[in-house]
């Protein structure tokens, strides 16, 4: 009796190991540039660190970081540290789209970027039809809670090139069946991607099947995510994502409405899930 008791305990425990839960982010938190005025960086950096902080999050995409606002976070986050390079060099110049991670929590076992062109090992290269370069940081971890691994990948779509994003959504596909499907390894894409649900794009990525990647967000749920800076100046629209492989559960979403009663911290809201990887068995 006393050994069904011990293997029970140590089955429930086992079962608990392998069922926590992790919680992913994307947040643009616009770039550093005077022409923002009383929202510029320096007079938002703090509140960005301290919403951050608020929400916690295991692991988080951000766009648009310039290489002195990446400093800032991690001097303000402190638990955490990153892998991405600036979209223009490689190195430091031009725009991050980078993941954030706890240290304490996940291990990187490999990480890289690459570029949405038809160059996507070259640094600073712009393609299709995009009015500025944008690339893909992708890093794949361990979970110590866990043990388990997953991938997660965040990017920046153009703005202004429909076609750039239209490939962009075609070439992260195949990216991500080349590296997930093979090992059925849960995949979290996430970030900014400039469409809004009933555009070409998104079809495109939630109609891919090896594997199926899905909407985090609920269909009830029509929260926007870039509303500029102040608050209720404008309708808010959804173009910031997060997507899934089917073998990732959201057990909660959310698009972060925080704000000091007249600006939002970004121009873009933080959105959040809280996710359980299933085993590849």
């Amino acid at each position: 009796m006393r050994i069904l008791i011990i293997l029970s305990i140590l089955a429930a425990t086992l079962c608990e190991a392998q069922s926590q839960s992790l919680k992913v982010m994307t947040y643009n938190i616009r770039l550093n540039t005077t022409s923002d005025g009383v929202n510029s960086w320096p007079n938002r950096k703090e509140k960005v660190a301290t919403l951050i902080k608020k929400i916690n999050p295991d692991a988080f995409g951000v766009q648009e970081a310039l290489h002195d606002q990446m400093q800032d976070l991690l001097k303000a986050l402190p638990d955490y540290t990153f892998v991405g390079v600036g979209r223009d060099d490689g190195k430091e110049k031009g725009e991050y789209t980078a993941i954030f991670y706890k240290k304490s929590k996940l291990k990187v076992l490999k990480s890289d970027s690459f570029w949405l062109s038809e160059t996507p090992t070259v640094p600073g290269s712009k393609g299709w039809d995009a009015a500025i370069t944008r690339m893909v940081t992708h890093a794949h971890f361990k979970d110590f809670d866990s043990n388990m691994d997953f991938l997660m990948v965040t990017t920046h779509f153009d703005h202004v090139g429909k076609q750039a994003r239209l490939m962009s959504a075609s070439y992260i596909e195949g990216w991500i069946t080349g590296n997930s499907a093979p090992k059925n390894r849960p995949a979290i894409l996430c970030g900014d991607f400039n469409f809004q649900p009933d555009e070409e794009p998104y079809a495109s990525l939630v109609k891919s099947t090896n594997p199926r990647l899905i909407d985090a967000r609920p269909v009830a749920d029509k929260n926007g995510t870039f509303c500029g800076f102040e608050k209720d100046k404008m309708e808010c629209v959804i173009i910031d994502y997060i997507f899934h492989t089917p073998n990732i559960t959201i057990e909660n979403f959310e698009v972060i409405q925080e704000n000091d009663g007249q600006y939002y911290p970004s121009d873009h809201l933080p959105v959040v899930a809280t996710i359980k990887l299933a085993s590849k068995d």
